[in-house]
Parts: C-alpha cells; structure tokens; sequence
C-alpha cells in the first residue's frame, strides 16, 4: 500500500533550522525567532489538508514515511515512523518528530533527521524565503 501527498511552502528569513528535535512546516504566513524548528511558512496544507487516502495509510504502526525536502537546488530525504495514535486533524501544522510524541500536528515520528540536522544549503535557501516542495510518500506492508 503507497500513498502520495505533495506540499508546496516557502521559506522565511527567520528560518534558523536548530531545533535538535523537530521539524515544522505551516500554513502560517509568518515567524518569530523562537520557531527554530519551522522551516517552511504559506504552506498550501497542514495535517487537516492531506487526503484521505493519505492518512488512512500513514495511520498504522508498520507505517513508513519518507519525506523529500527541495529547494533552491538542495535536498534532504528524511525517513519517519507512522502511527496508529495520529490524529493528522492540524489545519495549520505538519510536524515530524526525533520521539514518539504525536498530537494532532504530528506527520512522522522517530525522524532519523530534525532541523538542525537538514543540510545547511537547504536551511540557507530556506532562509532567503525560496520556495520549497515536500513531496510525501507513505507505505506499508501488504
């Protein structure tokens, strides 16, 4: 089983990449200097945004998501856990965790990369406001 999502963001010039255990993008427009896990801002979708089809698959503990981060000719693959536990009903946020914490806005968990681990050409990119596409790709067995 494989499902398919594609989210489209822009960076931010507060975009600092490092939070030592998350990663966020959001629908919000703007950021502070305490959002040093955000990396993406304008985001087209947050939790609430990904289809059905999408959820029905990531929600379930054999679950694997693999995260494609590009922009400004940088890229990151990042490869997360799904849950059984998510709820994917944030309207604005999609977060991907180094834990197993979940919560509404919670799209992947056990990350094997967080935002202080992301490329630094991809964070400065990011941070001259270039637009990112994150493309979603979820499977699991049988």
């Amino acid at each position: 089983m494989e499902a398919q999502e594609t989210v489209h963001c822009r960076g931010h010039p507060l975009v600092l990449g490092t939070h030592l255990t998350t990663f966020e993008v959001t629908r919000e427009e703007h950021l502070t200097e305490n959002g040093n896990c955000l990396i993406g801002v304008a985001a087209d979708k947050g939790c609430a945004g990904l289809s059905a089809v999408f959820k029905e698959v990531l929600a379930h503990d054999d679950a694997v998501l693999v995260t494609r981060l590009e922009c400004g000719g940088s890229m990151a693959v990042v490869k997360s856990c799904g849950s059984s536990r998510f709820a994917l009903d944030h309207p604005a946020d999609m977060v991907w965790r180094r834990s197993p914490f979940v919560c509404g806005r919670t799209i992947g968990i056990l990350s094997d990369c967080v935002a202080a681990t992301l490329p630094e050409a991809l964070i400065r990119s990011l941070a001259a406001g270039k637009e990112m596409v994150i493309t979603l790709t979820v499977t699991r067995p049988g």
